[in-house]
């Protein structure tokens, strides 16, 4: 019996009988296939809008929130800053270099689309285990996709987090952040108006690349029978060249204020772009498929309606305006073609020619906003069979334990350009990346400077969603006060399971409330994000994955922020509360133990910390400062260790358990001798506990009673785990 083709598109049955119901009459194919790439999973978040709304989305300085391109707040100076995070998980997995070339090109469309000049990247990618074969291919893929497409635009990748764990084997997560700057004159929504105006198509032809991409990719999981070869012309190719070109033109035209609204074209392609932008303008647009230039013969309508080919936008402009759009598109070598015209009402029809043959008749709204919503069954797990790590023995070495766990990411970040446009203060391996804030229309600097952090912990969030993704929050506003700044906007990838299994979509409500939760007590609005689901692999889900984009400011840049260092002589200082709870740690998760509960997360206390540590950075107190996260404390002063050429000497970690948790609201503090009575006063007046830890000193990393380890084994083991795994031989 043949597939009826709603199901062959991926609509189930109640979804094709709304279909009907919508237009009163069955649909043709071409308007099932558009109906089906708009109400994916992808595009149309039926599976997360319920639980979306639960976060907290508005302040004063929020110019832009959800539902847009890129959220964009106001930074003062008459500037404002873009930002967004996407995933291109599926199409990485099964062509890791176009997949996460591609995830860069479309995230650099959502920052300009809203007239901003994008100024940095960041990757937070993660991968099956380091001696997988398959996972280290995919690995080098992703990294030479996003350096190769990143560095030929033009963008500089100043920042990201590299993981890897067998939970992501066969599914790996490529999630990338865009941050851009414009005048906030300049801003504009991707939304058409004025009846009569055109509907440009920009930048590259439409070929056969892509069809159905990331739309029907993130819709479903990897099965071991699934061939790769099938899928992988759902993969769309880029070109970073055209992109760039494509940035300067439509800079230039919205500088010109030639354009009404803009769009970029990303999941369901053309589609996409027409009905969005006819939908929140209130207004209708006719599209002649015929005027759509395409790279391939006998391409039929659905297919260059859902093509997902790369380095695309829509512009909306005014007739009268149009000859000079043209002449600066031709100035900068991107196509440009007339293929709609804006008009009354609410319908968004597909020609054979602007007066010829009507081949799909649809209202824009019921594409853009109409999908089915699903409150999908959510069912929290019964109680949890993982050993807690209170079954894990004491190791007969805590220094090889340590050493075990550090890996230099300099292997990744080496091969992007991060100085590109000589923004950068703090660039990739620090608790944050400093961008120095200049005027996007002036070039003039402002003496401020912009910070961005990207953050996620599967292991939190396994053990508890809520609480998990609430740490993920915390850890990322502590990382921002380390570099000195105040946090102003959060963005979020929001990578699960398959949905349809009820303790999957139970961890994604329950992230959401964790998420919720700290924005509201820390005051930061989430202006934008993404959901990806179905991320599995042979009918096994990943671990719950929320990752956090956390852009803030600094509000003086009179110094470079000290970073994670030691200086020879200098006391190492703890603030914030002790813990010796191994749950969700690195240290028990590497040994099985999984189980556990969580540390509660005080937000008063968290937010002191944070405060307190802002202030001794811009008030140059502090010679080195780095946050407590995965590892915990035996780990952090480690990392400051190797990165700095200097050891230390350390009391006052009672055990294995002091050394490795991860708790939070706790930062490493180096200072000076003739500085030390003042951060201690400074800590005991904003109620924060500190503890003296010991000294910064000598070519050893000594932990009273734990560790005895040479710095220089330790800096070899660091330095070189990364290129030996990837058989690029020691760095040194």
């Amino acid at each position: 019996m043949t597939e009826p083709i709603h199901r062959a598109l991926g609509l189930t049955d109640d979804e094709a009988v709304s279909i009907e119901a919508i237009l009163d009459r069955e649909p043709n194919h071409l308007e099932l296939a558009m109906f089906a790439v708009m109400w994916s999973e992808h595009c149309s978040y039926k599976s997360s809008r319920l639980h979306l709304r639960r976060l907290p989305t508005e302040a004063p300085w929020v110019l832009v929130g959800p539902g847009e391109n890129a959220g964009v707040v106001d930074v003062g100076d008459g500037i404002a800053a873009a930002i967004r995070i996407e995933s291109h998980n599926h199409p990485s997995a099964i062509e890791p270099y176009q997949g996460a070339a591609t995830g860069v090109g479309g995230i650099l469309r959502d920052i300009f689309t809203m007239g901003a000049r994008p100024i940095a990247l960041m990757d937070p990618l993660r991968f099956g285990p380091l001696d997988d074969p398959r996972s280290r291919w995919i690995a080098e893929g992703v990294v030479s996709g996003i350096s190769g497409y990143g560095n030929a635009v033009g963008v500089p990748t100043v920042g990201g987090e590299i993981v890897f764990d067998a939970t992501y084997k066969g599914n790996p997560l490529v999630n990338v952040l865009c941050l851009g700057v414009l005048p906030t004159d300049r801003l504009v929504l991707g939304q058409a108006s004025g009846v009569g105006n055109l509907a440009v198509l920009l930048g590259s032809s439409t070929g056969r690349d892509g069809i159905g991409g990331v739309s029907v990719l993130a819709s479903a999981g990897f099965s071991d029978d699934e061939s790769e070869s099938a899928k992988r012309p759902s993969v769309q190719v880029g070109d970073p060249f055209e992109e760039k070109r494509l940035i300067e033109a439509c800079l230039q035209l919205l500088d010109e204020h030639l354009v009404v609204g803009i769009q970029d074209l990303g999941g369901a392609g053309i589609t996409c772009a027409t009905s969005e932008t006819a939908s929140r303008g209130g207004v209708g647009m006719d599209v002649d498929v015929t005027a759509i230039p395409t790279r391939e013969p006998g391409m039929e309508p659905f297919e260059i309606m859902t093509s997902e080919s790369q380095e695309r936008m829509l512009a909306i402009v005014e007739p009268v305006g149009l000859d000079r759009v043209l002449a600066i598109c031709e100035r900068w070598e991107v196509r440009a073609s007339v293929i709609g015209v804006v008009t009354d009402g609410d319908r968004l029809r597909i020609r054979d020619g602007f007066e010829g043959e009507v081949l799909a008749d649809v209202p824009a709204s019921s594409l853009h906003d109409a999908a089915p919503l699903y409150d999908r069954p959510r069912q929290a797990p019964g109680p949890s069979s993982a050993p807690g790590p209170d079954s894990v023995a004491a190791p007969a070495d805590a220094g090889a334990d340590l050493v075990a766990m550090l890996t230099d990411t300099s292997w990744v970040s080496s091969q992007y350009d991060h100085q590109l446009f000589l923004n950068t203060v703090v660039g990739p391996g620090g608790d944050a990346t400093v961008l120095r804030l200049k005027h996007p229309g002036t070039g003039h600097d402002t003496g401020r400077a912009l910070a961005i952090t990207v953050d996620g912990n599967h292991r939190w969030c396994a053990v508890d969603p809520r609480r998990g993704t609430a740490l993920t929050v915390a850890e990322s506003v502590l990382n921002l006060a380390c570099v000195g700044a105040r946090p102003l906007a959060v963005v979020n990838c929001l990578n699960f399971g398959n949905p349809e299994n009820p303790e999957v979509m139970w961890q994604l409500s329950e992230a959401i409330d964790g998420m919720a939760d700290a924005c509201r007590a820390f005051g930061v609005p989430v202006i934008g994000g993404n959901v990806s689901l179905y991320n599995e692999s042979a009918g096994v889900s990943i671990d719950p994955t929320p990752v956090v984009g956390l852009l803030g400011l600094v509000d003086d840049l009179t110094a470079v922020p000290p970073g994670a260092r030691l200086t020879e002589g200098h006391r190492i200082l703890l603030l914030g509360p002790d813990t010796s709870n191994l749950a969700g740690s690195r240290w028990a998760a590497d040994r099985g133990a999984r189980g556990g509960s969580l540390d509660p997360l005080g937000y008063e206390v968290h937010t002191a910390v944070a405060d307190l540590t802002r202030a001794l950075v811009i008030g140059g107190l502090a010679s080195g400062v780095h946050d407590v996260s995965v590892g915990g404390l035996g780990v952090a002063l480690a990392e400051m260790a190797v990165s700095s050429g200097v050891g230390f000497s350390v009391a006052r970690i009672a055990d294995h358990r002091a050394l490795f948790a991860e708790g939070p609201s706790r930062v490493i503090v180096v200072v000076a001798p003739d500085m030390l009575a003042t951060v201690v006063a400074m800590a005991e007046h904003a109620s924060v506990a500190v503890t003296r830890l010991g000294l910064a000193t000598g070519d050893r990393l000594v932990i009273k009673g734990l560790v005895d380890v040479g710095l220089a084994d330790a800096t070899t083991q660091w330095r070189d785990r990364l290129p030996l795994a990837f058989g690029s031989g020691s760095t040194h």
